[in-house]
């Protein structure tokens, strides 16, 4: 066979042509393989991510509590010994959970723990009861439940989310009365639920979450036009009723009431030990969020002016109150083994009593009998020890109303002297 001979010159060309394959050929592997590998870094990035999101669920904290530590019989489900949690990052299942209990009517139940995982037979009862119509705004109920569903329909666009979440807005618009108030529960009930309800954030709670809407939060980025503008009418009528409450004692506005009669707007009874009477831990949550009005009418800032007065005013000093241990006592209740009193101390800051009473603006306290009291000591243990007579929630407003007054009413200033 004969052999090939290649000059210098071709011998060269060839190992050219060679060494240029080799170096593209190189080229693409390399892309290949720094594709691939981002590829799997961005997914291994959208797992972790995934994996590490969060959204709060300490908004249902106040129901998770009665849950487990009240055994009420008219509950759908009660927990199970040691039950199981989702852990926070879990949040389609805790969304799951919040549907599951979600009624007919869009509202929800309160008492009742959004991150247990709860057993078939707990599924299948909660599920079964969904005509049960006995649904709240009370212990952080509903308004919470619809922020949380827009949260997760926002991060991960399922429809179920968002079709529970417009349902429940839809509910929220339904309760409110024509005055702009709402009950504690709707469908109405009887007895003081019906009241227009600021107790325990009830009513602040939906004018926040309607904030949210208004002011065009993203995660409610998917309401739809007609949607947005009747929330727009609904948080104006709760502004205009938030006005038309507050309490007025010959002509001088103060704040407001733990409820109020849904058709006078004057003040009421709630529970037995609850009167009506100017109650200052509800009313520094009605104040907060009339300051964040932008451009607030004259009616807000007399509003937000009056009830800064107020608390200024009613500052009770040299006051504390101490919890020390006590003989274990047995009431209706509950097992009580403290006591509460009120002690002298020159250097407590500032204190407010929750209740200040009609007319004498004394501070008041009552018992499960509805009889006036006018110190803590008269007030009988189980409810002494029971329930938050003293706060000190309104330092909140004074500390951050100067910011308020020079920005909206530079010339006035109701804590000058």
């Amino acid at each position: 066979m004969s052999k090939l001979k290649l000059s210098t010159t071709e011998v060269h060309q060839i190992t050219m042509k060679t060494s240029q394959s080799l170096s593209r050929n190189k080229s693409l592997l390399f892309g290949i393989l720094l594709t691939s590998f981002s590829f799997l870094y961005s997914g291994a990035q959208s797992e972790k991510d995934k994996k590490t999101s969060v959204i709060s669920t300490k908004p249902f904290s106040d129901s998770m509590n009665h849950w487990y530590g009240i055994a009420d019989k008219n509950n759908i489900v009660n927990p199970i010994p040691n039950q199981p949690k989702y852990e926070e990052s879990e949040y389609t299942k805790i969304a799951d959970n919040i549907i599951y209990f979600q009624r007919d009517n869009g509202g929800w139940p309160k008492n009742y723990d959004m991150r247990a995982i709860l057993t078939t037979e707990q599924i299948n009862d909660i599920v079964g009861s969904r005509s049960v119509l006995h649904t709240t705004f009370d212990n952080g109920t509903t308004y919470t439940h619809v922020y949380y569903l827009a949260q997760v329909y926002t991060l991960t666009k399922i429809e179920k989310y968002k079709t529970a979440c417009l349902k429940g807005i839809d509910f929220i618009l339904e309760a409110q009365y024509p005055n702009g108030g709402w009950p504690q529960y709707y469908p109405l009930e009887k007895g003081y639920s019906r009241h227009i309800t600021f107790n325990d954030g009830a009513y602040m709670g939906i004018m926040n979450l309607l904030d949210k809407i208004v002011q065009n939060d993203p995660n409610f980025s998917f309401i739809d036009a007609e949607t947005k503008s009747k929330v727009n009418t609904a948080y104006e009528k709760g502004i205009d009723c938030i006005l038309k409450t507050q309490i007025s004692d010959h002509g001088k506005l103060s704040a407001w009431c733990q409820q109020h009669d849904e058709v006078t707007l004057l003040p009421v009874w709630a529970r037995k030990f609850e009167p009506p009477s100017v109650s200052n831990a509800e009313s520094v949550d009605i104040v907060l969020f009339l300051m964040k009005i932008e451009n607030p009418s004259e009616q807000v800032i007399r509003a937000v002016q009056s009830a800064v007065k107020w608390f200024e005013d009613s500052k009770i000093y040299n006051t504390r109150v101490e919890t020390f241990e006590a003989p274990e006592m047995d009431s209706k209740f509950k097992k009580i083994k403290d006591d509460r009193r009120v002690v002298n101390d020159p250097t407590a800051p500032p204190i407010w009593t929750r209740y200040y009473e009609l007319g004498t603006g004394k501070p008041l306290f009552c018992d499960r009998d509805s009889v006036y009291l006018y110190s803590l000591a008269e007030v009988s243990r189980e409810r002494r020890t029971g329930y938050a007579w003293y706060t000190y929630n309104p330092e909140k407003v004074l500390k951050k109303y100067p910011e308020w007054q020079k920005k909206w009413t530079p010339e006035t200033d109701v804590l000058k002297k």
